[in-house]
């Protein structure tokens, strides 16, 4: 029995576009994180791991200058992880193994890195000069490749 002076109320059609609009944007959210975790899960981390270690290293030399600690325990240790380092380049990318330009960068860093370890800086304004080199020879390669 209806009361005549209710009348009866439908719900609106708005919730219901409202419900079904939020639910497709959380199903296109979840589905595009599901999509850039699989395209990612594809990617080789090496390269970017390498850059992100010698990049860490040149820091270290950087902050130790900064704070004038310029002994050979504080520099050798990191030219030599850094040398070492230097040696994965051409794993790291093997795209670029065959290139001329590429392997003149990748040979000009590991000849700093020679000549730094065979006559480290022993004062901060040589390990400032050092550092600028190895700076020099990376943004070259970078600039060419990235």
């Amino acid at each position: 029995m209806n009361d005549p002076v209710t009348p009866s109320r439908r719900p609106s059609a708005a919730y219901r576009y409202l419900f079904v609009g939020l639910l497709g944007l959380v199903i296109g959210l979840i589905a595009t994180v599901m999509v850039s975790r699989a395209i990612q899960a594809r990617q080789d981390p090496f390269p970017d791991a390498l850059m992100h270690v010698m990049n860490r290293q040149v820091e270290l030399l950087q902050t130790a200058q900064a704070q004038n600690r310029c002994s050979l325990a504080d520099t050798v240790p990191r030219l030599q992880t850094l040398r070492s380092l230097s040696n994965d380049l051409d794993l790291a990318f093997p795209g670029l193994k065959d290139s001329q330009g590429f392997q003149q960068h990748a040979s000009a860093l590991r000849a700093t890195l020679n000549e730094a370890l065979a006559a480290p800086p022993t004062d901060c304004p040589g390990m400032a000069t050092l550092v600028e080199k190895i700076q020099t020879d990376c943004k070259a390669c970078h600039q060419d490749f990235r």
